[in-house]
């Protein structure tokens, strides 16, 4: 949200005042902990007269964790507790505090906030004497509007967000903090757009928006650099970030209303801030290895019955297409009840036979289900009348018509209307259902009421996190930790608690494919450790090449699902070759599953993503620092995936050995390559060194790794070595193997 006119000038309409100095500096001790609070005047005091009358900032600094320093800037304070993220690793007595010759700081682990006494304001964070970044002058602000004023990209209505239906506001708090030469931004949820996000303009707001757009599904306030360090900004509703985009040498955030708070977090490297922030926001919980497999769908508004899942299913297994998942989409409900959480009796007479005769053909089944309740639904009175709805200032039941008509939305800060939806999908479950697609969550209301008195503006984003928490709790308490696991689409942060997320509507081109990609990486620089895309695209029907090609990618992503919208993604609906490479392509996953299966862990116990940003990869690679089109898949794969029908594709290989997966050459990193690909490989290399744990068996992605093992070697420079590979199968059986290898990478032990 852009408040100035150039560097000198105001926009019209906009009257901000700064933290002039830091006037006074206290250390505090409370329950919580140590902490410094400051008083900054919005100017400089040269006498007692200029105490009077005036606006003033009270900054407060205190530690959540290790390594973690809080800032609350306050003008008026709230005289309740406001909405906040649910910050689960957030501990008392973190930190120390000191006050010398006036000056003030806050230690927590490797991580210092100073405080200068006087003007101009100047807040410093240091690890181990270096600076990170800085708060100066002119950077913490207080902001008033006057009706109309034009802040929001020339969007006329007191900040009202472009494109979107975030609230209207004026007053805000906003920070900035410094960017230096050479600093890189990355983060802020999952966007489509560039994946360094210097220079843009980012509203966390959730939306509906597509992946062609700078709408989001998935907004997260945090972002991290490549200097070591990252902000989460503790605001659930609105946040509006200019990232040298206002403000060029800074990145700015604001937030609707009389404070803000903010969290720096260091760490030294992205993968240690990630490591943190996951630690203080939630890890992504354990997924089965039977999620990894493929996961097949009836598309969306496709005609489909029993008789249509069932011919998939049984082609599927005619040509040696091994799936793991068998998904329904909208219309198993009968339409314009949604969600009525009934199976459309006209098309599945007898849904629990049906069930259990997919289980037979050992599939597991997922079912769509949103958080809304149509009018023509038997359970839209139901709720209603006992109070689970979302309720109007008048008391009545807020509806509209989008989606499904005379919809209402289901209010899940009372807990009895949580109890009531769970209680919907444990029928499901005892059903024979074990999963579901927790579709929507963006399009929440703002006029409205909640049964627990929360702020619409701040539970607007929250929401989604609500209604995943429900679901994800029924399969956790039904199928038991470790087995649970959803496929939503909206989220905020601490959402990657609650895997998996796919990445929302696209489009059936190359170019929507290399978008949804890019909104992969920034959703894993946000947190996220588990993350799948519609194969082929969600609207339109791909032409041959583009199916092909996305089959290769989203094979090599960390969740595969083949989904549309008006039309099926069986592959032979497209031509026979399709048929070979999806084969190809889920044997080299399945084959791979001993390998990912570790990655999986590795998200969940210190939340690195299983696909790997190049610049949290490489993050000493300046080329690194900008690769999109490219990803890490577990630590030692590189995967570029192949954006043209051609099959050109240009990317970096960063230094070092790598070895080609399909073709075994060795060559020589720090090089872009380009190179021309047919539809059975792409460019897929091995880091030097590494040991890959390999499965023999190509027919399913959940069984004893140990007793259909491969361990497969990579040496680099260095030529024989020796590693420690940890295989963990399924069932939590871990095995440490100890192997040895020669210079041609041939295993010469594996105990």
């Amino acid at each position: 949200m852009k408040f100035t006119d150039g560097f000198w000038q105001l926009r019209p309409g906009v009257h901000p005042v700064y933290a002039a100095e830091a006037y006074d500096i206290d250390a505090r001790t409370s329950p919580e902990g140590d902490r410094l609070v400051v008083t900054a005047p919005t100017k400089v005091i040269a006498s007692r007269g200029d105490t009077l009358n005036r606006p003033t900032l009270t900054v407060s600094l205190s530690s959540p964790m290790e390594g973690v320093v809080t800032v609350r800037v306050e003008h008026f304070r709230a005289p309740r507790p406001e909405l906040s993220f649910d910050l689960v690793g957030k501990e008392a007595g973190h930190g120390s505090v000191t006050v010398a010759d006036g000056v003030g700081t806050l230690t927590s682990g490797d991580l210092s906030a100073v405080v200068t006494p006087g003007a101009p304001w100047d807040l410093r964070f240091l690890s181990e004497g270096r600076v990170l970044t800085g708060s100066g002058h002119k950077s913490l602000g207080y902001v008033t509007l006057d009706p109309g004023a034009e802040v929001s990209r020339g969007v006329v209505g007191n900040a009202r967000v472009q494109g979107a239906d975030a609230p209207a506001s004026d007053r805000f708090v906003h920070a900035q903090l410094d960017l230096g030469v050479g600093e890189l931004v990355y983060g802020l949820g999952e966007r489509f757009g560039p994946l360094v996000k210097n220079g843009q303009t980012v509203d966390i707001w959730n939306a509906d928006g597509g992946t062609s757009s700078e709408q989001s599904y998935k907004n997260v306030p945090f972002y991290l650099t490549n200097r070591g360090y990252g902000v989460l900004v503790d605001h659930p509703g609105h946040v509006s970030f200019e990232v040298g985009s206002e403000t060029v040498e800074r990145v700015q955030f604001s937030v609707p209303g009389e404070s803000l708070v903010f969290h720096v977090i260091g760490g030294g490297s992205p993968a240690a801030v990630l490591e943190r922030y996951t630690a203080l926001t939630g890890r992504p919980a354990h997924v089965p290895a039977w999620s990894y497999g493929l996961w097949l769908s009836t598309s969306f508004t496709t005609d489909y019955d029993e008789a249509t899942v069932t011919s998939f299913v049984d082609e599927m297994t005619a040509r040696q297409l091994p799936v793991s998942v068998f998904h329904f989409d909208c219309f198993w409900m009968r339409e314009f009840t949604w969600c009525d959480f009934e199976w459309d009796p006209r098309v599945f007479p007898d849904p629990t036979g049906m069930l259990g005769r997919l289980h037979d053909k050992d599939l597991r089944v997922c079912v769509w289900i949103n958080p809304y309740i149509g009018q023509a639904s038997k359970l839209f009175d139901e709720a209603a009348e006992a109070g689970y709805l979302v309720r109007n200032p008048d008391g009545t039941v807020w509806q509209w018509d989008l989606w499904q008509a005379g919809m209402g939305l289901v209010d899940f800060t009372n807990p009895d209307a949580t109890a009531w939806y769970q209680s919907k999908l444990r029928a499901l479950v005892d059903q024979g259902v074990d999963c579901f697609k927790t579709d929507f969550g963006e399009r929440i209301p703002l006029d409205v009421v909640y049964a627990d008195g929360s702020d619409p503006e701040r539970m607007h984003n929250w929401y989604t996190q609500l209604y995943n928490q429900a679901v994800f709790e029924v399969l956790q308490e039904t199928k038991g930790p470790g087995d649970a696991v959803v496929f939503a689409r909206s989220a905020t942060a601490g959402g990657q608690q609650m895997p998996v997320h796919w990445g929302g509507d696209n489009t059936s081109s190359f170019p929507s494919m290399a978008e949804t990609l890019r909104g992969g990486l920034s959703l894993a620089l946000s947190g996220f450790g588990f993350w799948s895309h519609d194969i082929g695209g969600f609207e339109g029907t791909p032409d041959p090449a583009v199916f092909k090609r996305w089959v290769q990618f989203g094979l090599l992503s960390s969740h595969s699902r083949f989904h549309g919208s008006s039309s099926y993604r069986v592959p032979w609906a497209f031509d026979e070759e399709a048929v070979d490479v999806t084969r190809a392509f889920t044997e080299l996953k399945l084959r791979l599953m001993p390998y990912l299966y570790a990655a999986g862990l590795e998200a969940s116990s210190r939340g690195i993503p299983v696909m790997r940003p190049m610049p949290l990869a490489f993050p000493d690679d300046p080329t690194a620092a900008y690769c999109d089109r490219q990803y890490l898949l577990g630590p030692d794969l590189l995967v570029a995936p192949v954006f043209s029908e051609s099959g050109d594709v240009e990317y970096w290989l960063p230094a070092g050995s790598w070895t080609n997966w399909f073709t075994g050459e060795v060559v020589t990193g720090g090089v872009w390559r380009r190179e021309q690909h047919g539809f059975d490989t792409l460019p897929l290399w091995v880091r030097e060194g590494a040991v890959l744990p390999l499965s023999t068996r190509i027919d399913r992605p959940d069984h004893d790794y140990h007793e259909a093992l491969e361990l497969r070697a990579f040496p680099g420079a260095g030529g024989a070595g020796a590693r420690e590979v940890v295989v963990t199968s399924p069932e939590g059986r871990a095995v440490t193997y100890p192997v040895s290898f020669d210079a041609d990478g041939t295993v010469t032990t594996a105990g």
